[in-house]
């Protein structure tokens, strides 16, 4: 099992950016403390059962008062699980096996989660098999039928996970293509080539006479957004202008 003693000076490198590649559960402990000593066997277990998919670290709160302050531990003994350098569960005080084992379980990934971060159609399809709803895998595998020309199935996955911005963004993308009217050939080729700003001008430009298909282009829009983020300079202004463009 994978337990590793974190400092102020390697908690960047050994909890934040490791836990972009697994996560990463930090027992903020100290030597005085009672129920530290008493949690301590219990995490430990719970990180033994789960090999491979999770690392266990320990800082010692008087001896690295900086990162204890950065993440304002008040109490002791405190967990904190950390995926993609952000804190995704915790919780505080010496807690019995069934609360530190239920903990453990929300932060490891799922077999369907980590199928779905695969790119193969059977992982694919597997993980949908064990999680129908999820949209990441739905859309991976559209994405891969649509290539090989199978639109029905591929429209079918992805309408079947409403709520998601890339479903619904690639739905409304295959319905447009199919019905080919208004031509938005261009905006797609510049989208498969990667040139989402040129995407993105082109589906605005089309709106203002796309009667009927204004939603749709609307949600093909939102998607190439929601890939970009919310900080991205071109989303910024193109949330601008597709409002402007819709109301």
């Amino acid at each position: 099992m994978t337990v590793i003693d974190v400092t102020d000076a390697t908690f960047q490198t050994e909890v934040l950016e490791r836990s972009k590649q697994v996560p990463v559960v930090v027992d903020f402990w100290a030597e005085w403390c009672g129920p530290c000593r008493m949690l301590g066997p219990i995490i430990e277990k719970a990180a033994r059962a789960r090999e491979g998919k999770v690392v266990l670290a320990k800082l010692d709160t008087d001896a690295n008062p900086r990162t204890a302050a950065a993440f304002r531990i008040q109490g002791i003994p405190a967990v904190k699980a950390f995926r993609d350098g952000k804190v995704v569960a915790e919780f505080t005080g010496a807690q019995p096996p069934p609360v530190v084992e239920r903990f453990f379980d929300s932060v490891v990934p799922s077999e369907a989660e980590q199928l779905a971060a695969a790119d193969d159609e059977a992982s694919l399809r597997r993980a949908l098999e064990l999680e129908p709803g999820r949209a990441d895998a739905a859309v991976k595998l559209a994405r891969i039928l649509l290539e090989r020309g199978e639109r029905e199935e591929a429209l079918s996955l992805v309408e079947n996970v409403p709520g998601d911005f890339q479903a619904e963004g690639l739905a409304a993308r295959i319905r447009l293509e199919d019905r080919g009217e208004p031509d938005l050939s261009d905006a797609w080729s510049a989208l498969d080539a990667g040139d989402r700003e040129r995407a993105i001008d082109l589906l605005i430009e089309a709106l203002p006479s796309a009667d009927g298909a204004k939603d749709e282009i609307r949600q093909a829009v939102v998607a190439i957004l929601d890939e970009l983020g919310v900080d991205h300079p071109v989303a910024r202004d193109a949330r601008r202008r597709l409002a402007a463009a819709l109301y």
